[in-house]
């Protein structure tokens, strides 16, 4: 009879605790509530145990041990998750640095309609004659002009094939390199373009142009101010 007491007793104590731990399952285990859960269990266990067939004491060390376990791993989750709200405060503050940049890649830059695009040409060693052509958004080429080989940056005014100035939009850029009429190469262009957003996506950073494009931070070859 004892034995069918502790059983239900113990049971019974099981079931309180786990209806309590599943009212809100996505609230945090507050440890003290669980410890006084776990007194009322030791307790029931040790009034309702046979006078004739104890528990053992080491079984009892057991049992404080495994709580003690649980209670430090429950505390190590919550310092981690702390340490990790941290370092994603800073990484946000480290973002605010970006907006507002001009970033150097080879994503689509975006013609407002009045202020030059700058383009950095990538030019074969062996050229002796280099061309900038234009794509819009649609990838139909928009503008062909002549470039000097030595060309480190150039600014694009934004004008088509026949000198009229292009619409606003997004524009990209790539150079055919030439030695005599051969052509050597054609290479993307890399060109500035404002940043107007800055977020962490997946633990990377990724970079929002005034186009509307995303590029990752590892893609960009070069930062500056607006000038």
């Amino acid at each position: 009879m004892a034995d069918i007491q502790t059983t239900s007793a113990v049971a019974a104590a099981a079931t309180s605790s786990s209806t309590a731990s599943s009212v809100d399952t996505t609230a945090k285990p507050v440890i003290s509530s669980d410890f006084e859960t776990f007194l009322k269990m030791l307790s029931t266990q040790l009034k309702n145990q046979d006078p004739l067939n104890p528990v053992d004491s080491s079984d009892y060390a057991v049992q404080l041990a495994t709580f003690s376990s649980v209670e430090q791993q429950v505390l190590t989750n919550n310092l981690l998750e702390s340490l990790v709200s941290q370092m994603a405060a800073a990484g946000m503050s480290d973002l605010a640095n970006w907006v507002g940049m001009e970033a150097r890649s080879t994503t689509p830059a975006y013609f407002d309609g009045n202020t030059p695009v700058t383009v950095a040409p990538q030019i074969d060693t062996g050229a002796d004659a280099a061309v900038l052509v234009v794509h819009n958004a649609a990838g139909t080429v928009v503008s062909r002009q002549e470039i000097a080989v030595g060309s480190d940056t150039i600014d694009w005014a934004g004008t088509g094939s026949g000198g009229a100035t292009l619409s606003k939009g997004r524009y990209t850029f790539e150079v055919e390199s030439y030695s005599g009429e051969e052509l050597l190469s054609t290479t993307e262009a890399e060109s500035y373009t404002p940043i107007t957003e800055a977020r962490l996506v997946g633990g990377q950073t990724m970079l929002i142009t005034r186009g509307g494009d995303m590029v990752s931070a590892s893609e960009i070859y070069g930062l500056r101010a607006p000038g």
